[in-house]
């Protein structure tokens, strides 16, 4: 039986490399607002993959999430005087990707897929899918993981596009709590009973898919 998944808080205090991050953005940024338009490239190269990854994450179209991240990029660049540094430029063009992306959700119904490659492995949820997959071998677990990635995907549906993009942010990208809020524009606990709530959900789906 699956233990509860438990939301593991990750530091609210930005570490000394992120805080050096943001405030090498923050120069670039400022060249650009200067005028030094050709600066602007520094900050695609250095964010699109992972815009494009997000996006793609909730998309499922690549197609689709190309021409989103080159939206965000449009949006950021036409926005880039109004960005006064109070939140970091990471965190700020994440949130003009997500608010792109969750209208085109909406508009389109599109649906979003769940990728096994991309889950955080030191979850509680991920380590019990990792363990019953380890159990299998040869086509039996090519079949398993079909089989799971299908149970997942039909899972993540039954949540809203605000839970599934918190649980995309938080386990395939790797943001912080502090960071979901300033991109989702809410505070760190509804962060945390988004996931608190979703993981439950994902839980209950899964616990006798796993455990059989």
């Amino acid at each position: 039986m699956l233990e509860a998944i438990k939301v593991i808080g990750k530091s609210l205090v930005a570490s000394p490399e992120r805080v050096r991050e943001a405030d090498e953005d923050l120069d670039v940024v400022r060249r650009v607002q200067a005028g030094d338009v050709s600066a602007f490239d520094r900050l695609i190269v250095k964010y699109r993959g992972r815009i494009y990854g997000v996006i793609y994450n909730l998309t499922s179209n690549r197609e689709d999430a190309a021409d989103l991240t080159q939206d965000t990029f449009i949006k950021a660049f036409q926005s880039i005087n109004r960005f006064q540094g109070q939140a970091s430029f990471f965190t700020w063009i994440y949130r003009i990707a997500i608010n792109s992306t969750l209208t085109h959700v909406r508009k389109n119904r599109s649906r979003s897929f769940f990728s096994l490659e991309s889950i955080n492995s030191e979850e509680p949820v991920s380590r019990e899918i990792i363990a019953a997959l380890t159990d299998k071998t040869g086509a039996d677990r090519d079949t398993h993981v079909r089989e799971l990635q299908e149970k997942l995907n039909e899972a993540m549906q039954k949540l809203s596009i605000n839970h599934r993009t918190v649980v995309t942010l938080f386990e395939i990208d790797g943001l912080s709590h502090q960071d979901i809020a300033e991109v989702m524009d809410c505070s760190v606990g509804t962060v945390r009973s988004r996931l608190h709530y979703a993981k439950q959900l994902l839980q209950a789906e899964l616990q006798q898919y796993i455990s059989a």
